[in-house]
C-alpha cells in the first residue's frame, strides 16, 4: 500500500510537471504574440483551485480535478461572442504562423524541459555500472556470437557505451537497422576484439518489455563468484559435503574463477567423481564429490543441488561503477545531443512499430508510467529527471501527431487554411474532431490493455 502511494503521489508530481510545461509554452508564446488569454488550466473538469489575474489583462488560473492534461483557453470567435475592441486578439483572427508557432510552442517546451533536466543531470553526475557481462546463456544469440562472461561492452555499432544505460540505448537503437549488431568487446586481460549479433528475424521479440536481455542471452553485471548459497537436503552436493559459504576453487586441478565455470564444468560431467577444493572460513578443503545426472531435451547434463549465492562482493560493485559528469558548459552541448538522440530513438521506434517490427506492447499507459514513476523516485534524483525527461519528450512527439485534438491535429488546420486562404468549414472541423476522439479513445484502451497485461502477467 506504501509502495503505491508513493507511485501515486510521484506520478502526480511528474504530471503536473511535465504539463504545466506544455501549457506554459501555449500561454508564454500566446501572450508573447498579443493573443489574449482567458485562462490557464492544469487539469480538466472541475477547479479545484481558482484565482484570477490582476490587471487589465487578467487571466484566470485554474487547478483542476482531473490531473491527466491540462488547457489554455484563448479569446476565440468561434466559442463565443467576442467585443470588436478585442476581436483583433481572438485566436481565429491572429495571422496562420502565430497560430501555428503558439501551437508549436507547448511541444517546444516539453523538448526545452528535457534539455534542461539532462543538463541537470549532467551537471550534478549520473551513476551507472560498466557494461560487464555477467553471464551468456549457451546456445543464445549472445553465445553465437562469441560473447563470454566479463566481456566488457565498449561500443555497439561504432558509438562508444561507458555504462549500461548507453548499452542499452545503442542496442535497441541498433535493433532497427540491418539485423546485424556489431560489438566492439574488451575481456579482463585487455585485448580488444570484435563480434556480431545477428538479430534478423528477432527484432520484434526482442523489443518486447524486459526482453532485450534475457532474448540476447546476456546477463548485465560482473561474473558472479563460484560461492554456494545453499544445498538441496540429499543431494550430491550436500553428499560430498558442500555447505553454504563455501567457495570453490578448483575441481580435478581446474581453477575455477567463477560460478558460470563451476556450473559448465559440473554440466559437462555427468556421473564422474571430481575432487573438489573448496574455501570455508579460514580453511582450504578438498572433498570427493560425486556429481548426479539431469536429462533436459534427450540431453545428459551434470547436476549437484546447490545454489548460487546471488551477490557480488562490494569490491566488484565498486569497481563496475562508473559516473558520467561534465561542466556547467560542457553539459549543454551534451544535454542537447542527448535531447535529439532520444527524441530520434523514440520516433525511429514509433515508425518500426507501425510495419510491426517494434512489439506494441512497448506503449505505456498511466498504471505502467506511475509505477515507473515511483522506482525512479526511490532510486534518487538523476533517475527521477531521466524519467521526467523521456516522458516529457514522449509527451512533446506525441502532441506533434497529426491528430485532431492534439497540437499536431490543429497545426494541420493551421497550415490548411493558409493554403486555401480561408477558415476549413465546420463541418470538416467536426469530422476531424470526430476522428481525433475516436483515435484517443482506441489509444486509451489499447495502453490501459498493455498496463493490465503487464500487472497480471498475461
Amino acid at each position: 500500500m506504501l509502495d503505491f502511494a508513493y507511485s501515486a503521489v510521484a506520478f502526480l508530481i511528474a504530471i503536473g510537471v511535465l504539463v504545466s510545461v506544455h501549457e506554459f509554452g501555449h500561454y508564454w508564446v500566446a501572450r508573447r504574440l498579443g493573443f489574449k488569454v482567458l485562462r490557464f488550466s492544469i487539469g480538466f473538469g472541475r477547479p479545484l483551485v481558482r484565482w484570477q489575474g490582476r490587471g487589465p489583462d487578467y487571466a484566470e488560473y485554474w487547478v483542476s480535478a482531473v490531473p491527466l492534461g491540462g488547457y489554455v483557453k484563448m479569446l476565440d470567435e468561434r466559442e463565443a461572442p467576442v467585443p470588436e475592441a478585442e476581436s483583433h486578439r481572438a485566436f481565429n483572427r491572429r495571422p496562420v504562423w502565430q497560430r501555428t508557432l503558439v501551437l508549436l510552442a507547448g511541444p517546444g517546451f516539453n523538448f526545452l524541459f528535457a534539455i534542461v533536466a539532462y543538463w541537470a543531470m549532467f551537471v550534478t553526475g549520473v551513476p551507472g555500472m560498466r557494461p560487464v557481462i555477467g553471464a551468456v546463456e549457451p546456445g543464445s544469440l549472445a553465445a553465437q556470437a562469441g560473447l563470454v562472461p566479463d566481456d566488457e561492452i565498449e561500443a555497439v555499432d561504432g558509438q562508444s557505451t561507458g555504462t549500461w544505460e548507453h548499452a542499452t540505448l545503442e542496442l535497441f537503437d541498433a535493433l532497427l537497422g540491418s539485423g546485424r549488431i556489431d560489438l566492439s568487446v574488451r575481456d579482463p586481460s585487455g585485448d580488444l576484439r570484435h563480434v556480431a549479433l545477428d538479430v534478423r528475424g528477432h527484432e520484434s521479440e526482442l523489443t518486447e518489455p524486459d526482453a532485450l536481455f534475457p532474448g540476447l542471452g546476456i546477463r548485465p553485471g560482473a561474473p558472479l563468484p563460484p560461492v554456494i548459497e545453499s544445498v538441496t537436503e540429499g543431494s550430491p552436493a550436500q553428499q560430498a559435503g558442500l555447505k553454504g559459504g563455501d567457495r570453490v576453487l578448483s575441481a580435478d586441478g581446474v581453477q575455477i574463477g567463477s560460478w558460470e565455470q563451476w556450473v559448465s564444468f559440473v554440466r559437462a560431467r555427468p556421473g564422474q567423481t571430481v575432487d573438489v577444493k573448496v574455501a570455508r572460513g579460514d580453511a582450504d578443503l578438498t572433498l570427493p564429490l560425486a556429481i548426479g545426472t539431469v536429462t533436459e531435451q534427450n540431453k545428459t547434463f551434470g547436476h549437484i543441488g546447490a545454489a548460487v549465492r546471488p551477490v557480488l562482493p562490494a569490491e566488484v560493485i565498486e569497481r563496475l561503477r562508473a559516473e558520467t559528469r561534465y561542466g556547467v558548459l560542457e553539459a549543454l552541448p551534451r544535454s542537447v545531443e542527448k535531447t535529439w538522440e532520444m527524441t530520434a530513438l523514440t520516433v525511429r521506434m514509433l515508425a518500426h512499430m507501425v510495419v510491426g517490427d517494434v512489439s506494441l506492447r512497448n506503449v505505456s499507459g498511466p498504471l505502467t508510467i506511475a509505477a515507473y514513476a515511483g522506482e525512479s523516485a526511490h532510486a534518487g534524483s538523476s533517475a527521477f529527471l531521466s524519467f521526467l525527461a523521456v516522458v516529457s519528450l514522449s509527451l512533446g512527439i506525441l502532441n506533434l501527431l497529426p491528430v485532431p485534438l492534439l497540437d499536431g491535429g490543429q497545426i494541420v488546420y493551421q497550415l490548411a487554411e493558409g493554403l486555401k486562404g480561408s477558415p476549413l468549414s465546420e463541418r470538416a472541423m467536426a469530422v476531424g474532431q470526430q476522428i481525433g476522439v475516436f483515435f484517443l479513445i482506441v489509444l486509451m484502451s489499447f495502453v490501459f490493455y498493455n498496463d493490465l497485461s503487464r500487472i497480471f502477467g498475461s
